[in-house]
């Protein structure tokens, strides 16, 4: 918190906040994303909190099974399921698992006894289905939005909203990791070339002109048929191959201030050259930096995305936005698909991208917002 109180980085942080749509930017992306974190509390075909013979339990979180409500098997319980929900609410009434529509009836009409027909109560998620929930219950896959299914189902009868709620966390987390970890990389090589300069400036050059030219886009779909693709094994590969981006406009940074005269005074004073490097050049090389971070974070996105809908990227079990647009390819008779994908994109990426726009200009000394 103390680097919210210095003056720079206060001054900093009021011309982010005077451009507006960088700001709003930020709001709304924090929004969504937040809601994103918790997707299990909004999009779930568990329910979180049953009521059960005065006992409360939260299988959103825990595991019961089906006899912990008065069936019959020791597997999970299928809470969309009709005799399930019967089971819960009428307190365990076996007539539930005979003809849980005639059950529920009889409940609501009453004619069943009062202490158990009060017995139970269930409280769903607003969307009560999981990214992988299939709904027997639809007639034809895809199936075009209603009330049950805002924006429709896929051709796996899944919810399309769910699947959207879970798959922008994952597409957020992954372009955040992939980002991190190649700034980390590029500012470290770009840093070390500039302030260095000599043979490792040499030598790099010839490493990253190398590695730059290798299809990254064939080594990664070779891996995936040698390995089982995860989110951190994926997230390493794409990061790998996209560190370059940033060593060049580093490297041109310390090039240009190493020599300028406050390093040379810390230099004559003693100051090790890390310090000097991370402490004193880096500052200013971050705007140059933040200029590429947009291009890095979209960038992620849309390798996901790409290597998703190649079929190359994230196991089925992932919720996938790649995925949904190669359904949207495969199903046109279910416009629903493609505009969700395009506006989920297009909504995550044009925010993204004013937000490092706002981010750039607030560290670039030469520009103030009114």
């Amino acid at each position: 918190m103390a680097l919210f109180r210095t003056s720079l980085s206060q001054r900093r942080w009021a011309n982010f906040k005077a451009n507006r749509r960088a700001y709003g930017s930020l709001i709304v992306f924090c929004v969504i994303f937040i809601l994103c974190l918790f997707a299990e509390f909004i999009a779930n075909d568990k329910p979180l909190l049953i009521n059960y013979k005065g006992s409360l339990y939260t299988p959103a979180f825990q595991f019961y099974a089906e006899t912990e409500f008065g069936g019959e098997f020791e597997t999970e319980a299928e809470y969309p399921a009709p005799e399930v929900q019967c089971l819960i609410q009428s307190g365990g009434l076996e007539a539930c698992l005979d003809d849980p529509e005639a059950t529920m009836q009889d409940i609501a009409d009453g004619d069943v006894d009062g202490a158990a027909v009060e017995a139970g109560w269930i409280l769903w998620p607003p969307v009560p289905y999981s990214f992988n929930t299939i709904n027997y219950d639809v007639e034809t896959a895809p199936s075009a939005p209603n009330a049950k299914h805002l924006l429709g189902t896929d051709d796996q009868t899944r919810d399309v909203l769910s699947r959207i709620i879970y798959g922008f966390r994952i597409s957020t987390l992954f372009a955040f990791a992939v980002v991190i970890t190649s700034s980390l990389l590029g500012i470290l090589a770009g840093a070390s070339m500039g302030y260095f300069g000599g043979w490792v400036d040499l030598v790099f050059q010839r490493i990253v002109e190398i590695w730059s030219n290798i299809p990254s886009l064939y080594i990664i779909i070779i891996l995936s048929a040698l390995f089982t693709m995860t989110f951190t094994l994926l997230t390493i590969l794409i990061a790998l191959f996209s560190w370059t981006s940033l060593v060049g406009v580093v490297r041109a940074e310390f090039l240009r201030a190493r020599n300028f005269e406050y390093t040379r005074a810390a230099r004559a004073l003693g100051v090790g050259d890390w310090t000097i490097m991370f402490r004193h050049l880096l500052p200013n090389a971050m705007v140059a930096t933040l200029t590429l971070m947009p291009f890095l974070v979209t960038g992620a996105i849309g390798g996901l995305a790409s290597l998703d809908f190649l079929g190359f990227g994230l196991p089925a079990s992932y919720p996938s936005l790649g995925e949904l647009a190669l359904q949207a390819k495969q199903n046109l008779q279910a416009p629903w698909l493609a505009f969700s994908a395009f506006f989920t994109f297009a909504i995550m990426l044009s925010l993204l991208v004013f937000i490092f726009e706002g981010v750039r200009d607030a560290f670039d000394p030469r520009k103030t917002f009114q």
